[in-house]
């Protein structure tokens, strides 16, 4: 008998079907690993497992059960435990009040009850003593943690539900060799207790390390479940990428200096080193298009705002166009002619509550060291960039959030097309927007390469990389893993650098 089952589970958000039809079944005393690409549809399942999102159809069933995970109470209440792989900290509480955070113990049903409260944390953090590190202590501030710490916190903290079912969504990131050897034993033990787990990973040589079973989703449906004693990573990536493992010779071919590595660097990277990735090099010649592939969070996106001077780095050095660029922030950066474009609007592009022109124009002030300017002169500047991204909006003067959010990231993205920048970094810079924006963006893109722009594109959708990169270089854990030129720009590739031992 299983201990949970799914089945014909969907959920979308709007048009996009972000699981078309999970099927899912983990027996007691399992470690059940689940499998995809980004976007798959694999962390939305365990949400809907965990009660944080609900499904639009299928069923849940807990023992043989049908069971309604109507909220993540609900799902504790039916003993359901889960690990984001965004941490759910509470940063400025202590490790021990973060570790119980669910269910504080209490004096008279009203006052916290320190002593309890200690106590039952301290079972979890002796558990990861001797690997958590010398500062690690029931009562340190959990911001004040490094991130491989947090990470154990999240853990403790899910382990501390003491639920028959646990989810863990990439819990190993952060995490040395001793720490993620520690907490596989653990996990060990809690299998011959019978408990039942869902483990996410993209590091190949863990998933075959501590996995019983496997379950593969590609473009949100439930492929095929396999014992991994049984099979091997080709294999599982195989299933990962389908059928059909088409070469990216689709994307538009480059200049013929880039394509033969001839052409002049633009940008120079070596040795580049910070907070989430480590020894990075790379050059982006003029024209090209670089890509920046692998999954979510293996440090694509703190590269790109490191380079921009939005993050700090601890060793390396940077050259734009010949010179050092020792940037000690944005500003300079940008007076560099380098620009940076987030896909996260609300945190790093728009300006909430300001005119279309205020939002299309702060670049062009800065660039040009502007105190006052005419609105009509710098209407004139903004329209042939708006125009070329066939930006829809009634007027200059209307709130910016008076336009849908594709028009409002063609808007974003303007602002550095009024005084051409020489390098351009765009950070997942589609994410949440509709095709026909997207299909905008790349025409324009690959027309400032031919104008000579070096362009550094990550993206979180292979597809993207695939059809527009002219070389992609996969990350994996802070990392280069692999390049991957010409005819070998596939999917299958891709993922495999992606997901193997990081």
């Amino acid at each position: 008998m299983t201990k949970l089952t799914l089945r014909g589970v969907s959920k979308a958000y709007g048009a996009t079907q972000a699981v078309r039809r999970g099927d899912l079944e983990i027996a007691p005393g399992e470690v059940h690993v689940l499998i995809g690409s980004n976007g798959s549809g694999k962390s939305t399942l365990c949400k809907i497992v965990a009660g944080s999102v609900r499904p639009d159809a299928g069923a849940v069933l807990l023992d043989g059960e049908p069971v309604a995970v109507s909220g993540p109470q609900a799902a504790r209440a039916l003993g359901i435990g889960i690990f984001y792989q965004e941490l759910s900290l509470a940063g400025q509480r202590t490790v021990a009040e973060n570790i119980c955070l669910t269910d504080l113990p209490r004096k008279a049903g009203l006052f916290v009850d320190r002593r309890a409260l200690a106590e039952r944390a301290q079972r979890y953090i002796a558990l990861f003593e001797d690997v958590a590190g010398d500062d690690f202590a029931a009562d340190a501030v959990v911001d004040r943690l490094r991130a491989d710490q947090r990470q154990l916190v999240e853990i403790m903290k899910a382990l501390a539900t003491e639920a028959p079912v646990l989810i863990f969504d990439e819990p190993t990131s952060a995490l040395d060799r001793a720490q993620v050897e520690r907490f596989f034993a653990i996990l060990r033990g809690l299998k011959q207790e019978g408990r039942s787990m869902i483990f996410i990973s993209h590091r190949m040589d863990e998933i075959f390390a501590i996995g019983d079973r496997v379950t593969v989703i590609r473009d949100g449906e439930t492929v095929a479940t396999m014992a991994l004693a049984d099979t091997e990573p080709a294999a599982v990536i195989r299933l990962m990428v389908g059928e059909k493992d088409e070469l990216a010779a689709a994307a538009p071919q480059p200049a013929a200096a880039v394509a033969s590595g001839r052409a002049e660097p633009l940008l120079e990277v070596e040795g580049f080193t910070g907070a989430g990735f480590h020894d990075v090099s790379f050059a982006v010649a003029r024209g090209e298009i670089l890509g920046f592939g692998g999954l979510h969070g293996q440090g694509q996106s703190a590269v790109l705002r490191a380079l921009f001077g939005a993050l700090p780095h601890s060793a390396g050095s940077v050259r734009l166009a010949g010179r050092p660029l020792a940037s000690r922030g944005p500003r300079e950066t940008i007076r560099r002619g380098c620009a940076y474009v987030s896909g996260d609007r609300g945190r790093d592009g728009v300006i909430t509550g300001r005119p279309i022109l205020e939002n299309v124009m702060p670049i062009h002030y800065l660039r040009n060291r502007l105190v006052l300017a005419r609105p009509g002169a710098l209407r004139d500047k903004a329209r042939p960039a708006l125009e070329a991204l066939r930006t829809k909006f009634a007027g200059f003067g209307y709130p910016v959030s008076s336009l849908s959010g594709g028009n409002q990231q063609k808007i974003v993205i303007a602002r550095w097309l009024i005084d051409r920048p020489s390098v351009l970094l765009l950070d997942d810079p589609t994410k949440g927007i509709d095709l026909s924006t997207k299909a905008d963006l790349f025409a324009l893109i690959r027309e400032l390469a031919g104008e000579g722009l070096g362009i550094v594109l990550y993206s979180s959708e292979d597809a993207e990389l695939l059809a527009n990169a002219d070389r992609i270089l996969v990350f994996n854990g802070g990392r280069i893993s692999r390049e991957l030129v010409g005819d070998e720009r596939t999917r299958y590739n891709l993922y495999h650098a992606a997901y193997e031992a990081a």
